[in-house]
Formats: C-alpha cells, structure tokens, sequence
C-alpha cells in the first residue's frame, strides 16, 4: 500500500521545513533507512529518512518550497498503484517509470466535479480554482532558490513564466530559462552601481531560523516581566591570566571563555539564578549547561556547552570554537541546542560597549557582554589607565528577584577580576 513521506519534527521549536534538496525523483527506489532530502529547518539542515522500501511515486513540494509540519512531501509505494485516496482527488495511477515532469503546470490531481474545478496543494489543500482569483501582486514571486539562481545568472526573473502555485517561479523555471538567451537581459548585481534613478523594494523569503527567532524572542519579550541589571569589571588580571595560559595552551583562549567559566562557577554558588520557569513550578536546575550565542547568516544559534561548571577553560575554548564553527554551517544535531540554563551574547569583539540582551526561555536570565574599554580610573587616589567591561544580566522576575542578581554579579565580578579563584 502507498504510503506518504510527511515533514517531520527535526528541532524542538520547527513548524515548517524548506526543501533544500531532493536526492530522489519520481521513479526512484528507495530502502529503509535512505536519505531522501535535505530540509531547511529554524536550526539546521537536517536529512529526511524513508523507513519502508518502495517507489517514490509523487514528490508533491519542490526545492525551495515551505512544508509545514507533518504536510505531505511525498509519496512512495508500488509502480502504477493507485495513490488517489492520499491525494484526495480522482483515482489516479502513476507510473514510476515515466514520472511526471517536474515543470509540468498540471497537477495530477485535479478534479472536476462537474461544478467547479478544484486543485489540490499538499499544503494547502483543496484550492477552488474558480473562486480563487488570479495574483495581482505587482511583485515577482519566486522561490529563495529560484531568485539567487536568477541573480547568478543574470536572468530577468518578470521574463519568466513560473509553474508553482500561483505561478511562483521554482528552480526548474530558471534552469529552463538559462536555455533562452533572450531572457538574459539584467547584468549581474554586483556590476550594478546606483545606476537606477529610484530603487525597487524587494520582498525575502523570512528564512525557518528568522520565524523561530521573531516569534521565541517577542513571546519572551511579552511574556517575562525582564529587568536588568549591570555591573562594571576590572579585567587587567583577566588580561594578563590570558597571556600567560595562552603562551602555554595549544588551545587559544578568549575572555569569552573567561566570561563563560566565571558564569559557570557563579551559577552553582548561586542556584536561584539557574532555574526555568515552568508556568506550574518553578525548576533548579541540577546541571549547569550555558549556551553561547553564536551569530549565523540568518540568524542566532545557541549551541550548548552541558556541565560548564566541571570543565576548564581550556575545553570550554575548544568546545565553544567547534560548536561556533558547526553552527555557522548547520551542522549542529538537535542534542547540541536543547537544555540550556543559562545564556551568554557577547558583542564585545563588534566594539559594543554595553546592551540589554532578550532572554532565551526557559532560561531565568541571559548575560549581555560588552567590550573591554581602556578608561581612566582611580586608584589610591590616583589617576590611572584602566581596563574594564561592563555586563548586563537580563533577568526573569518571575524567577528570580533584583537581590538574588546583585549577589550573582558580586560573584562574577569577584571571580574575573582574580582569575585565579575560579580554579577553587
């Protein structure tokens, strides 16, 4: 019996998927345990496993296309099976020997039931195709994949025709139009300089990360009641504890790997700032697992170092450096962005002198580092060049209260300014 591949659940906060890549086509045997797409999700690019064997009868979303969670990205059984009670249309057959062709703008599961003519999208359903009227948007619509395909080769994306919904223009419009010179009348963009007298507005494609972030940060935003706090570091024994390890350590260390340990430490000597709010209770968290903001292309990722408090700087810069570079080409796992207790966003190598970061749920608070500043300061009553940083706790005062921060930060100030009792 025919079966349907749905989108699956691949991170803990994804409702959608983009097809990056089909590694089958129509016609295709696939066995239990294939990899038959890459997906886009909020975190990652993640594979897409078949768990029966059989023929990849219909593939129902093209590269580019948003499927949201559990909508049909395929279907597989046996050849010439009939698939209409999946598609919800007329008995239909399909012959994996002679699959339809990707650019074909008919679907094969159009009906008529003598009324009026329905189409069927495996996202959105039964589409009356009468009542629905035709697009006026004067914008081009085109998927992400077809627009920067477009870009490259320097086509004129209102020149070509589109085959997907709505007639939104897919990678197998563009490579058809590569084949057609006369479609090929915009220079590429980089070769354009402020030539036109007025600009053109231009519509992207929110990418799965971007709508995680909106949509996790404006709920913590709107629902935590945040206050901040913020404190002042001197970091000339930081400074010089990091030259020193550095000249020994084939492992570079950064003061963010610095900010990270103290955190780590202060964290368990203060265990009403490690907790979650959990709406019924409110959760003390056993183990102290930072995650690091990490800044992507479309985003912010924040890997998790799990047990900070049991690991020296020196694993926690190796750590951090692996986890950065795997997050920037998505290719971290779910396990390595989960179970978070505590947040770090450093923009102090950006020259950020000091901000207020939004926390990251169902973490009580997040720490806002900002940039190491030369500054005068007094000391035995004299005038002398300083070095100092200064951070901001972002708190959750549902969880915790203005007292309980203050000493938190007290701790982290002590534990900076002598690095030498975070070893303690």
């Amino acid at each position: 019996m025919a079966r349907v591949i749905d989108m699956p659940k691949l991170s803990d906060t994804m409702q959608e998927g983009v097809i990056a890549k089909w590694n089958v086509k129509e016609g295709d045997k696939v066995s239990s345990g294939d990899v038959i797409a890459e997906v886009e999700t909020d975190k990652a690019t993640m594979d897409v496993e078949v768990y029966d064997a059989g023929t990849v009868l219909k593939i129902l979303a093209k590269e580019g296309d948003a499927v949201p969670l559990g909508g049909i990205m395929a279907i597989i059984g046996k050849p010439g099976e009939d698939i209409s009670a999946l598609l919800g249309g007329k008995p239909t057959t399909v012959s994996a020997t002679a699959p339809e062709p990707a650019s074909d703008k008919k679907d094969a599961s159009a009906v008529s039931n003598g009324k009026q003519e329905k189409s069927f999208d495996p996202i959105l359903g039964d589409l009356d195709m009468k009542s629905t009227p035709a697009a006026t948007d004067d914008r081009v619509k085109a998927s992400p994949l077809a627009r920067k395909m477009a870009e490259e080769q320097g086509l004129d994306l209102g020149k070509i025709k589109g085959s997907g919904p709505e007639g939104r223009i897919v990678k197998v419009d563009v490579v058809a139009a590569e084949s057609t010179p006369e479609k090929i009348i915009n220079p590429p963009a980089a070769k354009v300089v402020f030539v036109a007298p007025s600009a053109q507005d231009e519509d992207i494609r929110i990418s799965q990360m971007r709508k995680t972030i909106a949509r996790r940060l404006a709920e913590s935003k709107f629902t935590s009641p945040h206050f901040y706090e913020t404190i002042d570091i001197d970091m000339k024994q930081a400074i010089v504890a990091r030259e020193q390890l550095n000249a020994i350590s084939d492992v570079k260390i950064s003061f963010n790997d610095f900010v990270v340990k103290a955190c780590a430490v202060a964290l368990r000597r203060h265990p009403k700032v490690n907790t979650s709010w959990l709406e019924d209770v409110i959760r003390f968290n056993g183990s102290v697992n930072i995650a690091v903001a990490v800044a992507v292309e479309d985003g912010l990722l924040t890997p998790v170092i799990r047990n900070t408090d049991q690991k020296g700087l020196r694993q926690i810069s190796a750590e951090t450096k692996d986890l950065a570079t795997r997050a920037r080409d998505k290719k971290l796992q779910p396990e390595e962005w989960e179970g978070s207790t505590f947040t770090i966003s450093n923009l102090g190598m950006y020259g950020i002198e000091e901000f207020t970061a939004i926390i990251n749920p169902p973490n009580a608070a997040i720490l806002a580092v900002g940039a190491i500043r030369d500054v005068p300061v007094v000391e035995n009553g004299l005038v002398v060049p300083g070095k100092r940083m200064k951070v901001t706790l972002s708190s959750d005062h549902r969880v915790v209260d203005g007292a309980t921060v203050a000493q938190f930060l007290s701790t982290l100030r002590q534990l900076l300014e002598n690095p030498s009792s975070m070893l303690l």
